[in-house]
């Protein structure tokens, strides 16, 4: 649904333009199209002059406690054979990061002292994960080489950490074998999660140019999550072995697998939850009250401006679903409005509209959060919530740039976005209509405005 006002022409006592930054390279406004860091393909050649020299160095000197070895191989790629989710996912591989971490930090075996090293901890970890990755490469949900590249260095840090002062006799004189070298062991994961979120936020960030700070608060609560399972696995599993020898990989091996399989029930309920928004939300597509893909359209663009604005994922969900749902209450119109933008109608029709959409929403079963967004995109924009305003403008982008220029032009988009600016501070929150503009000319997004959604 367009929100009301945004279809007038700026006049005399009306809200002047807000200049923006100067385009360049004939891209939208919004600012100059960022170069991509080579921050990530730094990490990435870090990571493998690492596990390079490591499978070079291993196999020159050859493997100590081959047994143990094995063993940690074994449980690392059964782990990458089991992945639930691509390398998009915070941690697709469990069971496989929870065995690389337990070799980094393991001391003993049934009592034995161990004398592997950091380099050939690496060497177990990078082999065992190539072979469990070919499978699933295969089948198109292999390890990204940002996944990979952290596994290196993520791993690579714990057995920097602990192997050189276990072989050295350090920690026996510290803290002994007691339960201070449990508390060692601990802390030392915690100490690893941390360094793997600093890392996943920062390559996020230097790909996407999301803000840093949301980005690393979302992988902190991550490790409240699935994060928190491997790294109490991981240091179970040293602290096992230590003491009752090999056999006690595969006991304690289990209460993770089982945790797996939980989480990959939960992602598949919330993919079939977010399929059936997507369909509700295609019901004014089919019914004739809006254009093919416009819900999808304005759920995209309003979750990248979300995540320009620093918005969590909580958040993000809501914006998400709430840009899908927002048209659904024009199935309460007798005859559809041309192009379902419904700026001619009264302000009373808009609200109406509004929210008999948000008492849809709320009959569906969806959050409550969701049905208040789309109860309040008939506002005025200075008594919505942030992400309603953001739904607000997406939506009004959409259809103005549809409205105008050839389709795949630059012109529409171009024309689109002067019209927001001139409306700003009237109709649309100005840090949202720039972080608009943020996205579009980062992301390129300008030239699929006229695309319709898969399926």
């Amino acid at each position: 649904m367009a929100p009301r006002g945004h279809r007038r022409r700026a006049g005399p006592g009306r809200a002047r333009a807000v200049p923006g930054p100067a385009r360049t390279r004939g891209g939208p406004p919004g600012g100059p199209v960022r170069a991509p860091s080579r921050l990530p393909a730094a990490f990435a050649c870090l990571a493998g002059l690492l596990a390079l020299a490591s499978l070079v160095w291993t196999l020159w000197h050859g493997i100590t406690e081959g047994r143990a070895a094995l063993a940690f191989g074994v449980l690392i790629t059964l782990g990458e054979l089991a992945r639930w989710g691509s390398g998009g996912d915070r941690e697709p591989a469990p069971l496989g990061a929870a065995g690389a971490l337990a070799y980094a930090l393991l001391g003993e075996n049934a009592g034995q002292a161990t004398h592997h090293g950091v380099l050939q901890v690496l060497a177990v970890v990078v082999a065992a994960a190539l072979v469990g990755a070919v499978p699933n490469v295969a089948l198109g949900r292999g390890p990204t080489l940002d996944h990979m590249a952290r596994r290196v260095l993520t791993v690579g840090f714990a057995a920097a950490c602990f192997q050189p002062l276990y072989n050295s006799g350090k920690f026996g004189e510290w803290v002994g074998h007691g339960p201070y070298f449990a508390l060692v062991i601990v802390a030392l994961l915690v100490l690893t999660a941390l360094c793997d979120a600093v890392l996943a936020a920062v390559t996020a960030h230097a790909r996407t140019r999301w803000p840093f700070g949301p980005l690393l608060r979302e992988e902190l609560r991550a490790m409240l999550g699935i994060g928190s399972a491997v790294c109490a696995s991981g240091a179970v599993m040293a602290l096992a072995v230590a003491v009752a020898g090999l056999w006690a990989l595969p006991v304690f091996s289990l209460p993770l697998l089982l945790t797996q399989l939980s989480f990959r029930r939960y992602a598949a309920v919330r993919a079939t939850y977010r399929q059936t928004i997507a369909s509700l939300a295609r019901a004014t597509e089919i019914a004739g009250y809006t254009p093919q893909g416009h819900a999808h359209r304005v759920a995209g663009l309003s979750r990248a401006v979300g995540r320009d604005l620093g918005l969590g994922e909580s958040d993000l969900t809501v914006l998400e679903h709430a840009a899908l749902m927002h048209d659904i209450g024009q199935l309460s119109l007798v005859d559809p409005v041309p192009a379902g933008a419904t700026a001619a109608l009264s302000e009373a029709e808009q609200r109406r509209i509004a929210l008999l959409g948000g008492a849809v929403v709320r009959q569906t079963g969806v959050d409550a959060a969701v049905a208040v967004v789309v109860e309040r995109q008939a506002d005025p924009y200075r008594e919505q919530p942030l992400i309603a305003r953001i739904v607000r403008t997406a939506n009004a982008y959409d259809e103005m740039a549809r409205g105008e220029g050839p389709s795949g032009a630059l012109g529409g988009p171009l024309k689109a976005l002067e019209r927001l600016r001139l409306a700003t501070g009237r109709d649309y929150q100005p840090e949202v209509v720039e972080s608009l503009a943020r996205v579009l000319s980062r992301d390129g997004l300008t030239h699929g405005l006229t695309s319709r959604p898969a399926g």
